[in-house]
């Protein structure tokens, strides 16, 4: 065993900090299944003796979980699909394109990503009101649209700047335009980097809270992370339902993340070996 740690201290490392994100997890599904008697009675870490669904069934229609849960996937699916398509039209021109200036134009999207959200709060605020986009999920989409662009920008930026050129010459050779070598080349060879950026683009959206907060203050057009964030602030729930909530807070983006596994695990795996 001690053999085994000196010799694989990484992978003892990622086992350890699995267990500390395994853990917690667990234990908020096993107190998601309890009633509020028996949670009171043995304590957060015992086992359920039955299922006490009334906990998920009360919080889902207090909050109406499933509009919620519509907004949240329409929100963060549009943004990560209209995020990866600029920001592979904004690394093509400045990667492949050679834009002048390439440097300090990434330069300006890494200052953008950089900047504290509580920093865009009232320009946001105050351009939707003008413009009639405030409490819209439009308004919400366009804005993470922007700021996820800026960081994917940066990034596939970075990538098509190493791509062949040998590649770019023998295509336009063969007569293929710009738009050709975009989609028919240069997008297909990036894909692995597309599907990382999809799935982080999902799940940085999903778990947005402050922006979504103050932009869409509907019941109707809120997303799951303000619902749970204003009801648990109402301290209208018992430790069951809270523990029902932050279940059915995380439990569609873990789904999410793990349909998607392969896509980012491939992603990773082929940006390494370039």
């Amino acid at each position: 065993m001690t053999r085994a740690l000196r010799r694989y201290p990484v992978l003892v490392a990622l086992a350890i900090a699995a267990l500390f994100m395994i853990v917690p997890f667990l234990i908020v599904a096993v107190n998601a299944v309890k009633s509020p008697a028996e949670y009171s009675q043995n304590g957060p870490l015992s086992l359920p003796e039955g299922l006490y669904l009334d906990g998920l069934k009360d919080f889902w229609e207090r909050v109406d979980y499933g509009q919620k849960l519509f907004n949240s996937v329409l929100i963060s699916g549009s943004v990560a699909v209209l995020a990866a398509v600029i920001s592979v039209l904004n690394a093509y021109a400045i990667g492949i394109g050679r834009v002048k200036g390439r440097a300090w134009v990434l330069a300006f999207f890494v200052l953008a990503n950089m900047l504290p959200q509580e920093a865009l709060v009232y320009p946001v605020y105050y351009l939707s009101k003008e413009v009639g986009l405030y409490d819209t999920r439009l308004s919400v989409i366009i804005v993470f649209t922007v700021i996820q662009a800026a960081f994917g920008t940066y990034l596939l930026a970075s990538v098509l700047g190493q791509f062949p050129r040998e590649v770019i010459e023998a295509a336009r050779i063969d007569g293929a335009n710009k738009w050709q070598v975009l989609w028919r080349i240069v997008v297909p060879v990036s894909r692995p980097t597309l599907g990382v950026l999809l799935v982080f683009f999902f799940i940085w959206t999903w778990n947005e809270f402050l922006l979504p907060l103050v932009m869409l203050i509907s019941n109707d057009n809120q997303t799951v992370s303000v619902a749970l964030g204003v009801l648990q602030g109402q301290r209208l729930m018992d430790a069951t339902m809270t523990n029902a909530a932050a279940l059915l807070g995380v439990l569609p983006a873990l789904v999410f993340f793990l349909v998607f596994q392969r896509t980012l695990t491939r992603g990773i795996a082929v940006g390494a070996v370039k």
